[in-house]
């Protein structure tokens, strides 16, 4: 069923929409990432302009989000002391990401940003845990012990510390401030929940335990992201409610799917699993910049005249 969007100015299938939304939603469920990371290029893919896809995808984020949030607060594994101090950043860079994104959509170059970060961030942070997972999986198939979080490192040594009982941490408050602040700036640029840079850095900067780390980061996207879309909406107007609501419903119904789904794999598989999709859509977006660069070098020529 072919429906027209208003703000895209595209016609696409509702169902596939909805379908996207759903598995995006068992991403969500599963890894505790606002699965944005996918859905945002899988929107540019199917013809929706960046700076409506970066804006909408930010408003599906926050009821997958919410959704799989509350099944993992009901099995008490959030830290809510440790989402607020992360989400007290959040707020911080979603302002000042906004702020960025607007200024280079005013010069016309926010489809090349939006891009060149997904192939950056996605590249690395993909490669690191999927080198990091293998070598955990390695350890615990050979029966040796895995390697133990250090116990005294950035987070210990600064001062402002606050005891996270969920978490059995004593840490500064700075490091996820930090954390926080740049999470909020990639959720304004690149339309993410920012829980692929969230969910490493939680748990290998910050020392959280694995079964608290998907909760408590779905937690903060949820806040964040939902802040995001109310600034694209009032200074881009460039959020798109048909496509939303879309996305939103399949989104919801796959997190509750992927969390049940999450709960049964091991913690060092699924980092496997979701560093493989992390760097899969990086090596498409990779892919599309370097075999359809006509666009680039038309307006380089004419700018030329």
């Amino acid at each position: 069923m072919q429906i027209y969007l208003p703000i895209a100015e595209v016609s696409v299938n509702a169902f596939l929409l909805l379908g996207l939304g759903g598995m995006v939603g068992i991403l969500s469920g599963m890894f505790g990432v606002g699965g944005g990371f996918l859905m945002t290029p899988l929107l540019f893919f199917i013809g929706i302009p960046p700076a409506v896809a970066v804006a909408t995808e930010a408003n599906q984020i926050v009821a997958s989000s919410f959704s799989g949030a509350l099944a993992h607060l009901r099995r008490r594994t959030v830290d809510l002391r440790m989402g607020v101090v992360l989400l007290i950043g959040g707020l911080v860079g979603a302002a000042l990401g906004v702020q960025i994104f607007n200024a280079l959509k005013a010069v016309g170059q926010v489809d090349l940003l939006v891009r060149l970060c997904y192939v950056v961030f996605l590249g690395i942070i993909g490669g690191l845990m999927f080198i990091e997972s293998v070598n955990a999986l390695r350890k615990t198939r050979a029966g040796g012990a895995t390697r133990k979080r250090r116990k005294h490192g950035l987070a210990h040594s600064l001062p402002f510390k606050m005891r996270f009982r969920t978490s059995g941490l004593y840490i500064s408050v700075i490091p996820p401030v930090v954390v926080g602040v740049f999470v909020g700036i990639l959720a304004a640029i690149m339309g993410v929940g920012g829980g692929f840079i969230m969910v490493p850095a939680m748990i290998y900067i910050l020392g959280m335990p694995t079964k608290v780390v998907v909760g408590t980061s779905l937690f903060q996207i949820i806040f964040v992201t939902g802040f995001t879309t109310l600034l694209h909406a009032t200074t881009n107007f460039t959020v798109d409610i048909v496509l939303a609501v879309l996305l939103l419903l399949g989104g919801v119904i796959g997190a509750q799917v992927g969390t049940q789904i999450g709960a049964r794999m091991k913690a060092e598989s699924l980092r496997i699993l979701l560093a493989v999709m992390v760097l899969a859509v990086c090596g498409k977006l990779a892919l599309d910049l370097l075999i359809e660069p006509s666009e680039l070098y038309s307006l380089g020529r004419a700018g030329g005249h």
